[in-house]
């Protein structure tokens, strides 16, 4: 499955996303891969909560490996752009 199919099924079906920063990086950004590297910034809470079901589900047809951060983390780490993560909004717009 593509990088822009995979953003789309998950904006779809995990509707706690609207709550968080979401993100793909890693190698399904170029085509090859086994697993799909996504990253949720966000703070925690009765959502995360939320977003974590709806991915344990969304991870039962996709081979999903899912980071966490709190905002405060992904800024000190400077993860985003050291990974080149991209917005599953910006993917899913690439159809």
């Amino acid at each position: 499955m593509s990088a822009s199919k995979v953003a789309i099924h998950l904006i779809n079906n995990c509707l706690s996303l609207k709550y968080f920063d979401a993100y793909m990086f890693g190698s399904t950004l170029k085509g090859v891969g086994r697993d799909i590297d996504i990253l949720i910034v966000g703070p925690s809470g009765r959502a995360l909560s939320s977003l974590k079901e709806e991915m344990l589900i969304a991870s039962r047809e996709l081979p999903l490996d899912v980071l966490y951060m709190l905002p405060s983390e992904a800024i000190q780490t400077d993860f985003i752009r050291q990974k080149g993560c991209i917005e599953l909004t910006t993917l899913a717009k690439k159809r």
